[in-house]
């Protein structure tokens, strides 16, 4: 009840100003547009406005990057019916199904199903994260710096040991993470730590740049050296775009099951929105019968409600410990808590008090967003296909000049420039070699709270290491941490042994 009370009191009240509804109506918008192109995707366009956000009030700026996030996940699926090239990495899956529909002249009721499943999920996700968060908050509270450490070193774990095709890459692009996370003046003793006598190193290494060379130039490079060539059929929305009676009751199930596969891995480290998506999938090929049976690999409608209304809920799930414990399920969730530290907020169990009508009013921007997202993609859908005839050198080139001049904007600096760049090339051989971005990025804006929940727990106990083992909250998560570390290879190694 005091949650419902405060989302109207403060929550509305705050995102129902004009402007912050005017913020919300571009992010997203923007975001609707990112996700339609190809080989872009939120976190790319989240990292590009941090600099902008500068000049932002925090609400305001907040609003905008979630409604980025939560458009790209809606315009996504627009790229993966009807070019089967996905979006966003949320929207593959869809693409099995969707454009096999509009292959066969079914475009409008993917897209109708898209839309109003995504916008189903999310607000029925974002009730869940209005009931939810202020309960995970007040226990959040009880937690000291052992348990959060603890709780630091499995999200660790489970981003580098659950994404990518390799642990041990996880791990490497983790380890580089919070190396770079080290860079600067060590806080104790107030010494300048691997800055190798680079006065610009002293602040240590600006999160900012480092997002934007990760996820704008090396995605970038890596979109227009590999994926440039390829030119896949367009398909056109051909008929009415509403979905009949037989394709409501056929996607109703679908939306409320993909909503209760993605919101919990929403929440979890390294859930993100894939893994729900293809779950999602299979669930529904699984459950399905008669006619919706014999469609799936043909154009089930079935195949696309789901998955959709899967990843919307996962987005929705992020802002969970994102808002709560400070703690990035996701590339853009990560970049997100950047934009939360260029303001001095951190997010965390304390956010709720000290900053109520932020808060409340994201929550709430995200109801409203949902409405501006179902008006925009619905009757727009026309508009947005023919962002997809923009020609791939001038999108690229326009990503680099903007990440170029965003960079510079910050401090006027060369040093962020030559930064960018050379971080925008290791984002490229990381993404030639199938290392996980996500982990670098999680290490370096997580690393340095990790260390300094660690300090405090070291300095309360003596230096005695062993409360990490006798806290019972703290050993039960090592010992989940060490469960996804090592129960994967073992099922690996166990199975070869069985092939074999």
């Amino acid at each position: 009840m005091e949650s419902l009370q405060a989302l109207f009191s403060l929550g509305f009240a705050t995102a129902l100003t004009p402007a912050n509804l005017m913020w919300a109506l571009l992010g997203c918008t923007l975001g609707t547009a990112i996700g339609v192109l190809p080989g872009v995707g939120p976190a790319v366009t989240v990292a590009l406005l941090l600099p902008v956000t500068h000049s932002i009030e925090p609400t305001g700026a907040l609003i905008m990057l979630a409604g980025v996030y939560y458009g790209a996940m809606f315009g996504g699926s627009t790229t993966s019916i009807l070019l089967n090239t996905p979006g966003e990495a949320g929207s593959i899956v869809s693409a099995l199904e969707g454009n096999k529909m509009a292959r066969r002249g079914r475009a409008g009721p993917a897209l109708s199903t898209a839309a109003i499943g995504s916008f189903i999920a999310g607000t029925i996700a974002t009730v869940m994260l209005t009931l939810l968060a202020p309960l995970a908050a007040n226990m959040a509270l009880k937690l000291g710096p052992v348990e959060n450490f603890s709780l630091m070193v499995l999200t660790f774990a489970a981003v580098s040991a659950v994404l990518g095709n390799s642990p041990s890459k996880g791990m490497t692009a983790l380890f580089f993470g919070l190396a770079l996370g080290l860079i600067g003046i060590e806080e104790q003793s107030g010494q300048a730590r691997f800055t190798m006598g680079q006065l610009p190193l002293i602040d240590g290494i600006d999160i900012v740049v480092v997002a934007m060379g990760l996820f704008a130039i090396g995605e970038t490079l890596y979109s227009a050296t590999y994926e440039n060539g390829v030119k896949p059929k367009l398909e056109t929305v051909k008929g009415s775009v509403w979905m009949s009676k037989s394709d409501w009751k056929r996607s109703f199930w679908p939306w409320l099951r993909g909503t209760a596969i993605g919101f919990p891995f929403g929440t979890i480290p390294a859930g993100g929105t894939e893994m729900p998506t293809f779950l999602s999938y299979s669930a529904e090929k699984k459950l399905a019968r008669g006619k919706a049976k014999q469609e799936f690999g043909h154009g089930a409608i079935e195949g696309v409600a789901g998955p959709e209304a899967a990843n919307n809920a996962a987005v929705t799930g992020t802002l969970v410990p994102l808002l709560t414990l400070g703690i990035p399920t996701s590339a853009t969730a990560a970049i997100m808590l950047s934009a939360f530290q260029q303001y001095n907020i951190v997010p965390g169990p304390l956010l709720f008090d000290t900053y109520p009508e932020l808060v409340w009013g994201l929550i709430a921007s995200l109801y409203i967003g949902n409405v501006m997202l179902l008006v925009l993609n619905l009757p727009l859908v026309g508009l947005w296909v023919q962002l997809l005839k923009i020609p791939r050198p001038l999108l690229y080139g326009g990503i680099v000049v903007l990440a170029t001049m965003g960079a510079y904007s910050l401090r006027q600096s060369w040093f962020d420039l030559m930064l960018l760049y050379l971080v925008g090339v290791v984002g490229f051989v990381m993404r030639r070699f199938d290392f996980p971005v996500v982990p670098l990025i999680v290490g370096l804006i997580v690393g340095p709270l990790a260390e300094k929940q660690f300090r405090r727990a070291m300095a309360i106990n003596q230096g005695d290491a062993t409360v990490f083992f006798t806290h019972p909250i703290s050993l039960t998560i090592l010992c989940l941490t060490a469960a996804i570390v090592l129960i994967p290879p073992l099922l690996r190694r166990r199975q070869a042994l069985l092939a074999s």
